[in-house]
């Protein structure tokens, strides 16, 4: 009996994750549409992640189990679990986020109905550590346009990154390159999808992302509950911290001198001509960057001071401030 491929691929990648998993894969298990394997990366976690998941891929042999040997960073097991999938389409889980019943049958709807749409997501609320609301994320992109330049402008705009968590055609996310281990390389990753082909976003509550003090962001972005609405107000200071979420996408560059927002801006520029768009196309895009990415050049500035202190710290072994090690460029340029 020759074995067909399941329709839907769900990849779970996950690090000492003991606490919210149980939860997030009776959430997964739920779903009314059923016809899913569920696909497991451990990255070699140290607590009882791995008995967890062993328990649950004996009850439910949708699930498939791996283990990494050792840490390779979470852009790397981000990607795994989408190098191991089978399925026409793919969805990405957290360890700690949990889905309304309803949620992946809905977002099937929509993709089979319509073949230009590449991404379905839903509406997302938070949730707290015990599963209770919190409040609404109410940052709605409008990334359905026809339009790919549209799509483009649409996804430069800051946001949290949630539709990746959305249903996706497995064949567009073939068309772009995996997730990169920089800072913001979710923004970048979507704003690629972007490109491909057009989203949509089910006006329903089906998402709930869990908020606690664990998860990546609570630690390098830690007002982001603040940052929920369709017109963010936010300040510089406010960002999140791009030096520590790199080596957090990729612990192999745990001190090194990084320059993540030069290297998030070179990632937009290269974006543009990924997909080989028109010449029209490719000139409305790096308009829409331009405009974006005005005045925020200080942070380009910044990446120069925070490597030139660093380098200064590993010559002299003595702490620098940011003050004294502008003052130090300033006075080399002019000489």
């Amino acid at each position: 009996m020759i074995k067909t491929s399941p329709r839907l691929s769900i990849g779970l990648p996950v690090y000492n994750g003991d606490k919210f998993i149980p939860a997030a894969l009776d959430s997964l298990l739920a779903q009314t549409f059923t016809d899913f394997e569920l696909i497991i990366s451990d990255n070699a976690s140290t607590d009882n992640t791995e008995e967890i998941c062993r328990a649950y891929a004996a009850k439910d042999n949708r699930i498939r189990y791996y283990r990494n040997n050792e840490n390779i960073g979470c852009a790397r097991n981000f990607n795994r679990v989408f190098e191991l999938a089978t399925g026409e389409y793919f969805k990405w889980a957290a360890h700690d986020d949990l889905h309304a019943h309803d949620f992946i049958m809905k977002c099937i709807e929509v993709l089979d109905k319509d073949p230009t749409v590449i991404l379905c997501h839903s509406h997302v609320y938070f949730i707290d550590e015990q599963g209770e609301f919190l409040q609404n994320y109410d940052i709605q992109l409008k990334a359905d346009s026809p339009k790919n330049y549209q799509r483009f402008h649409e996804l430069l705009t800051k946001h949290l990154c949630y539709p990746i968590y959305g249903v996706i055609r497995s064949d567009a996310l073939r068309k772009i390159p995996p997730m990169g281990s920089y800072g913001n390389a979710d923004g970048i990753f979507l704003l690629r999808l972007g490109l491909v082909g057009r989203f949509y976003e089910i006006p329903e509550y089906l998402f709930f992302a869990r908020s606690h003090p664990q998860q990546s962001m609570s630690m390098f972005f830690p007002d982001y509950l603040l940052f929920t609405n369709n017109n963010p107000q936010y300040s510089l200071d406010k960002l999140p911290d791009y030096h520590a979420y790199t080596v957090w996408f990729d612990s192999s560059k745990q001190g090194k001198i990084l320059f993540p927002h030069w290297r998030m801006l070179w990632e937009y520029i290269a974006s543009i001509h990924l997909l080989r768009l028109n010449l029209y196309d490719q000139i409305r895009c790096a308009i829409s960057l331009h405009q974006q990415l005005n005045g925020n050049e200080s942070l380009l500035l910044q990446d120069v001071l925070i490597a030139g202190q660093k380098i200064w710290q590993r010559w002299h072994d003595k702490p620098l401030t940011n003050q004294e090690v502008e003052t130090r460029l300033i006075a080399s340029v002019q000489d």
